[in-house]
């Protein structure tokens, strides 16, 4: 057994194999032992099958109780005190702030958080999301203050974040997003059929909304052109799309829709391009994804998704918000087809450059100090 132990806090365990997957092996590489937390025992098998070892905390990912995370902080507390380990990553806001809690009460040697995006607290304006974004901020500020190393994966969020006193900005890095495993996602031929695809959880803050009016409005004029969505219904989430709204695109021949799966490849595969019109991201996954399998992008003029387009050389930025600016630079796709095999070059060759997940995960490594 290894005598250096990392302990990776996450709130979801579909997040652990798909975004930090290398991450592990890397660490793991390094010579340490990883231990993986998680809040249910979904998918173990394929945690474990990255070499780390899984122990499950309870915690509700998007829950308001008090109640529910003092336990989950005292859960971790006594994890980290039992695990003694020389390191901890927690992700997203729970973990991000109760694990740094709880791995300052264990006197953990080198304690890191890693912001992947603002999320819906910082877009959403309803009096309710302004409430819980206060509560977010008090606690981003409170879990920061115990965390040694604060990670985000643009620079635009590092400098709200600083700008608006929630983080030191002596303890922060930047990353570009999650990085992208160039070798798993190759490039692939284009489909004879010009296909937009846009991959996402339906809720308003992806754009899902103005990825369908687009639909909607280009498809009158270009009938034959297809349309896909690939995403499962949130209903318990505070801006989760209306699942009889969604569907009334689909009775209408608009676009299809596939349910989730283990492997996203074949569908980034059957598109031309790729569409994000979300409000706000850390680092789009999805985009990266699309990128080093040769796709040009369509994708907004915000936090994050700036990052990963070069504006008419592998793609397109919109303004959030805006389904026409979506339509507009759909239609120009459809009237400049041979612009798409040359954009998607340019978009695999940007994604090897900055977003190969062995330059991320060296960056990783170096800031967390392992």
């Amino acid at each position: 057994m290894s005598e250096r132990k990392f302990i990776l806090i996450s709130p979801k365990n579909r997040t652990v194999y798909n975004f930090r997957g290398d991450l592990i092996k890397e660490i793991i590489a390094k010579g340490y032992e990883v231990v993986v937390t998680g809040p249910d025992k979904t998918d173990v098998d394929k945690i474990e099958a990255l070499g780390a070892r899984f122990v499950e905390i309870p915690m509700n990912k998007t829950g308001t109780s008090v109640v529910g995370d003092l336990k989950y902080c005292h859960a971790l507390t006594k994890l980290l005190k039992t695990e003694k380990p020389d390191a901890t990553l927690g992700y997203t806001v729970k973990p991000c702030v109760y694990g740094a809690i709880a791995a300052k009460r264990a006197k953990v040697k080198s304690i890191n958080s890693l912001v992947t995006g603002g999320g819906y607290t910082f877009t959403a304006t309803s009096f309710k999301a302004r409430v819980l974004g206060l509560i977010v901020r008090t606690l981003y500020r409170y879990g920061f203050s115990k965390a040694d190393h604060v990670i985000f994966q643009n620079s635009d969020d590092l400098n709200e974040f600083t700008e608006k006193g929630l983080v030191n900005r002596e303890k922060c890095s930047f990353v570009n997003g999650s990085g992208v495993n160039m070798n798993q996602f190759e490039l692939a031929p284009l489909p004879e059929t010009i296909t937009f695809f846009m991959l996402s959880r339906l809720l308003k803050s992806k754009g899902v909304q103005e990825y369908l009016e687009a639909a909607k409005q280009v498809k009158q004029q270009h009938p034959k052109v297809r349309f896909c969505l690939l995403g499962k219904y949130e209903m318990a989430m505070q801006d989760a799309l209306d699942k009889e709204y969604v569907e009334s695109f689909i009775r209408d021949g608009v676009i299809e829709r596939f349910e989730e799966t283990s492997d996203v490849r074949p569908y980034y595969a059957m598109c031309s391009v790729y569409v994000l019109p979300s409000y706000r991201e850390g680092t789009p996954r999805t985009v990266l994804e699309a990128m080093a399998m040769g796709r040009p992008i369509i994708t907004t003029d915000t936090q994050g998704c700036r990052e990963t387009v070069k504006d008419g050389i592998n793609g397109f930025l919109v303004p959030i918000k805006d389904s026409e600016s979506v339509a507009d630079k759909m239609d120009w796709f459809i009237e400049n087809p041979e612009r798409i095999t040359q954009m998607g070059s340019a978009s695999r060759d940007y994604c090897a450059e900055k977003f190969d997940v062995n330059k991320v995960d060296a960056d990783m490594i170096r800031i967390m100090k392992l």
